[in-house]
This record gives structure tokens, C-alpha cells and sequence, in this order.
């Protein structure tokens, strides 16, 4: 090795090197797992009898991988008709969780070795719980343990702020939401091809938002003085929201908090002034007129506004001092192009700001420890 920079493929910090692989990233997570309009995972052979005996579905996990598990969870009620629970691995364990036969708990990590999640996935086993791991590290502790375990193939993440890893937890999700509805037959054909499209659409997407990166440092100039800032949207929006909030925190050390766009109405909007910049994600359109009247009322009180949003938005930018797009696609989609724009706004502003990018303080990779 020549030196740190050639390591990094040329790019100053390993977080921008990982922002930018994601394509190649989602190319190898996809490879292999979309043939003919359906879902095939070598490492599952699940029947029907096991897929119907499931009653309950739980997605455990912490930090960023608990926020993929927000996002996976709407698409698994609605494709297998079950209820889904998300619960923090590091509360979950503690708790007397009722779990049984009749239950899958899936355990998101990246490294595969998170100590509150291992545990949690124990105490599952105890309880006689089906067990999925998704993992980013085939030989890791959680993914031997569980029953079953699922690669997600992102390749080496060095910077702890993780990006890669969360965006290919998402398509994982995708195609295993889409993979036991195939098995349990109650997955419409039709909206399984939009989705699976859709999901081969998203590396020439990505490469679009990225290759307009340069914009960034630009951006970011609103926001890197910052002492505090809110991220908002509703349903899947939201769930990035909280993705996008937790990245600038520990980038940047700003402090960041998500909402549900109606709920900063319910006290927070006390302390919105022009020195609380908002970050709106708008691209769920069954909600894009509700978080739309939100942006309204935070920008009435002085707030400058950041929003993301698809491309051809018109409405936004009357009310938002600054708008970023990204290309339109199937809506159940949008989460993993939305994510993209918060990762480059939290990386832009920690380099603004003079940050440690990929070794944040107090923070490490994996949290190997409880």
C-alpha cells in the first residue's frame, strides 16, 4: 500500500469512497437473486408450511440497522398479511418478548457481531423463534448462529458512519419481503414486477444523484453552523428522516433530531426559529401534501429549509430555501435513492466542519460490547 489515499481509491475518506461504490454495491446484492420476474435467495429453500406457520414477524436491531428494519417493516405486513414489530435489539433482549414457533425474528447487523443484538437473537433461539440473520459478513457470529442467514455483499465498510451497508439492508429487505410472499402466495404478480424493476433501476439511478455531488459543499454552507436541526417526513419518509439525522450526528456532532412531520407540531415547534434549519424528505406521495403544510408552517417561522424530493417537483421550492431531487421511481422504492442526498449532506458537513469523517469520537465500528 502506497499510502492511506491510494487505499482509499483516490477519495479523501473512506465514508465518500463508500457513498460513491454503492452502485457496484447494489449490482452485487442483486446479483443472482432476480430471475424471470421473481425472487430466488440460494441460501433459503423455505415451503410454504414454514412460511404460513408465522403469525408474528419481529426485525430486531440497533442504530442504523434498526432504521432499515423501519423501512422493511410495511412491506412485509403488507406482502404476507402478518403483523411486524421493530424493536431495539439492546430494549428487546431485557424484555420477556412473546416469542415462540409461530414467530421469525430477523436480526439486521453489519458486522454480525453486535453484542445487544447476538444476545437478542439467543434469547429468540431459547424461545423456540424461527431466526434470520441479514449480515454483511458471512462468518460473523449472528450469521452462524441463526437459522437462516442472508449476505448482503456490500463489500468492506470502513467509516463507522455506515452507508452502503444501510442502503443494501433495504434491497435485502426488498427481495425477502417479495421472496416469502412468493412462497406464502399472496404477492399480486404484477406489483412484484414493479418492484423488482424497480429494484434493477436503482444503481444507474444512484450514479445520478452521485455524479451531482459537487454541489454538496455548496449545500451544506446553510447548515454546517448549525447547532441543532430537525429532519422531517411521514411513513417510509420519516423512517429516512431518522437515517439522515443520525448520520450528520455522528459526522458532524451537530445535534439532529427526526420527526413525523405532523408530530413537530406537538411541542417541538416551540423551539423552530431561523436558527433551526429543517431538513423535509418528500417523496412518498400518499403524504406529500401533508409534509408539504408542514414545511409551510417551519418556514413561516423562519426556518430555512433543505427538502429532497423527485424530480419533477414544481411545489417545494416555493417553500423551501433550498431543494435537491432525485430521479423519480416506484414509490415503495424511493427510500434508498431518498437516503443518498442525507449521506452527502452528512459527510459535506463534517468535512465543513472539520471532523474526524471516519472515526467519529466515542465511536466505533462495531459495538461488540453492552
Amino acid at each position: 500500500m502506497s499510502g492511506s489515499s491510494d487505499y482509499r481509491g483516490g477519495f479523501a475518506h473512506f465514508m465518500l469512497k463508500e457513498i460513491c461504490e454503492q452502485p457496484q454495491a447494489f449490482r452485487k446484492t442483486l446479483q443472482g437473486r432476480i430471475q424471470q420476474d421473481r425472487v430466488k435467495f440460494e441460501e433459503l429453500n423455505l415451503t410454504r408450511a414454514q412460511v404460513e406457520q408465522w403469525r408474528k414477524i419481529y426485525i430486531i436491531a440497533c442504530g442504523t440497522a434498526y432504521h432499515s428494519g423501519l423501512v422493511g417493516k410495511p412491506m412485509l405486513e403488507e406482502f404476507l398479511g402478518v403483523p411486524v414489530e421493530v424493536e431495539i435489539a439492546s430494549e428487546f433482549r431485557y424484555q420477556n418478548p412473546l416469542l415462540g414457533e409461530k414467530t421469525l425474528a430477523i436480526f439486521v447487523s453489519q458486522s454480525g457481531e453486535t453484542a445487544d443484538t447476538l444476545g437478542a437473537l439467543r434469547q429468540a433461539k431459547n424461545k423456540r423463534a424461527a431466526t434470520l440473520a441479514i449480515t454483511n459478513v458471512a462468518e460473523s457470529t449472528i450469521a452462524r448462529e441463526a437459522d437462516y442467514n442472508l449476505h448482503l455483499g456490500a463489500g468492506p465498510e470502513i467509516a463507522v458512519a455506515s452507508t452502503k451497508a444501510y442502503t443494501t439492508m433495504l434491497i435485502v429487505q426488498y427481495l425477502l419481503s417479495i421472496y416469502l410472499a412468493q412462497v406464502k402466495g399472496t404477492m399480486p404478480g404484477e406489483k412484484a414486477a414493479r418492484i423488482l424493476t424497480a429494484l434493477q433501476e436503482l444503481p444507474e439511478k444512484v450514479q445520478q444523484i452521485l455524479d451531482r455531488k459537487e454541489l454538496y459543499p455548496e449545500i451544506v454552507k446553510e447548515i454546517k453552523n448549525a447547532r441543532s436541526l430537525f429532519f422531517i417526513g411521514r411513513v417510509l419518509d420519516y423512517y429516512i428522516a431518522m437515517e439522515g439525522a443520525l448520520k450528520l450526528k455522528e459526522t458532524s456532532y451537530i445535534h439532529a433530531e427526526a420527526y413525523g412531520a405532523g408530530e413537530i407540531k406537538h411541542g417541538t415547534m416551540a423551539i423552530v426559529t431561523d436558527e433551526t434549519p429543517v431538513i423535509a424528505v418528500a417523496v412518498q406521495k400518499s403524504v406529500y401534501e401533508k409534509t408539504l403544510h408542514i414545511v409551510r408552517e417551519v418556514a413561516a417561522k423562519g426556518a430555512p429549509v433543505l427538502a429532497v424530493v423527485e424530480e419533477g417537483d414544481t411545489e417545494m421550492q416555493k417553500w423551501a430555501k433550498q431543494v435537491v431531487y432525485i430521479p423519480q421511481i416506484e414509490n415503495m422504492v424511493s427510500p434508498v435513492l431518498a437516503v443518498i442526498p442525507l449521506q452527502l449532506l452528512a459527510y459535506y458537513t463534517a468535512v465543513a466542519r472539520g471532523c474526524n469523517v471516519d472515526q467519529p469520537r466515542n465511536l466505533t465500528k462495531a459495538v461488540t460490547t453492552d
